[in-house]
């Protein structure tokens, strides 16, 4: 639907070069094999989705472990109903549990216990070989530099202004 005003014709897009379009298509590839071996690392080595393990480290990186909810959200860029399933699926392994906001009734908090932790140190080592494995041994040093100030600068491009904005972690 075009929502554009009648005097206003719409702007033809830009499409992708073909230069651009192998850049593009290679990223997509790549990020999603990336993602796909990770996974299976985390699923075979911790029984969990590297999803759940970046939500347990966000909490071992947190002041006395704990982050409130819609913080930890905001961290992993998900939704607070995705989350909320996520926190749920943790704390029947023993690794998260969840405490009421002392400053806000309404708030929770989400807290690693000494059972996450623990299973964060035993799957680091592995998940660190696999990062390493999959990315850093493939890459030269200049390329690493390179790709650090590259994703610098795409993050910093799309970091949301979250007034107003339709945000993951905001529904």
């Amino acid at each position: 639907m075009n929502t554009a005003p009648a005097s206003t014709p719409a702007a033809a897009p830009q499409w992708l070069t073909a230069d651009e379009q192998r850049v593009w298509r290679a990223y997509r590839h790549a990020t999603t094999l990336l993602e796909d071996h990770l996974d299976r690392q985390l699923q075979r080595d911790a029984g969990m989705p590297h999803i759940y393990y970046g939500l347990l480290v966000q909490l071992a990186d947190a002041p006395e472990r704990r982050l409130r909810m819609t913080e930890l959200a905001r961290h992993a860029k998900i939704t607070r109903s995705r989350l909320s399933h996520a926190v749920a699926r943790l704390e029947k392994h023993g690794w998260v549990r969840r405490e009421d906001c002392p400053s806000d009734k309404r708030g929770q908090l989400a807290v690693l216990t000494d059972g996450g932790y623990e299973v964060l140190r035993r799957t680091a080592p592995g998940h660190v070989g696999a990062v390493r494995q999959a990315l850093f041994a493939r890459l030269t040093p200049e390329q690493q530099k390179s790709l650090g100030e590259i994703m610098e600068i795409v993050a910093e491009g799309l970091q949301p202004n979250e007034a107003g904005a339709d945000l993951p972690w905001l529904r």
